[in-house]
């Protein structure tokens, strides 16, 4: 094994915190918890922290340049019309789901509550190979030309009829057509059940249902089990 790879990753939460205020009202608070390894000893660990410190600033900026004009505006709507003053929130958080055989895999989601109190859920998932510090591709847990889209694909499918049919969950009328033209293979993380992969909020069903996810069981269609990719992957 290489000096900086590593077997699994330990990590603590680092939390960042602003608040963005129009005449001394606030009118914009963010909150942002992204993954530190600890301890960052390593060429691997440090690369991973370089890249969710990017992450966290990356988020603020896009709060304060694209958000805080929307609460601005909501804020002056409110006092114009003597409503109550509303004060916007967001926040991004991760939950790491696997993390052994030198994989590290987590997502991030981001929630931003308008002043209708309806919320946008955006989801971003990682998944990293510990022995080069890089992220996996999504086609590294299956064989040449597997077709392994196609079974994702058809995965989800079946799990839509059989929640629809369950009377459990609602998807648009054209949820076939939106499950080709939405999916995206970054979108994705391991579990220790197997691959897990999800479509943005609204892309395949109402908001209700939330970020729709579904899971590929590992040794099946193809897939590779975690420890086997990642030797797979030394060996390009």
């Amino acid at each position: 094994m290489a000096r900086d790879s590593l077997a699994e990753l330990r990590t603590e939460p680092f939390t960042a915190e602003r608040e963005w205020t129009v005449e001394d009202i606030p009118v914009l608070t963010a909150s942002v918890t992204v993954p530190r390894p600890a301890p960052a000893e390593n060429r691997v660990s440090r690369r991973i922290h370089r890249y969710y410190q990017l992450q966290c600033h990356s988020y603020l900026r896009y709060c304060e340049h694209w958000l805080l004009p929307q609460a601005e505006a909501a804020y002056r709507e409110a006092l114009a019309s003597s409503a109550p003053l509303p004060c916007l929130r967001a926040e991004l958080k991760y939950r790491v789901t696997y993390n052994q055989g030198g994989l590290w895999s987590l997502y991030t989601q981001s929630r931003e509550t308008a002043a209708s109190g309806s919320a946008l859920l955006t989801r971003r998932g990682d998944t990293w190979d510990l022995n080069g510090g890089y992220p996996v591709e999504l086609s590294a847990f299956f064989p040449p030309r597997s077709g392994w889209k196609k079974h994702l694909l058809a995965l989800a499918a079946e799990e839509i009829q059989r929640q629809e049919r369950a009377g459990i969950s609602r998807y648009h009328e054209e949820w076939r057509r939106a499950l080709r033209r939405r999916f995206n293979p970054q979108n994705y993380y391991l579990t220790a059940e197997g691959l897990a992969f999800f479509f943005p909020m609204y892309a395949i069903a109402p908001a209700a249902e939330g970020i729709p996810t579904f899971t590929l069981p590992y040794g099946k269609d193809a897939l590779r089990l975690p420890e086997e990719s990642a030797k797979a992957t030394e060996t390009l």
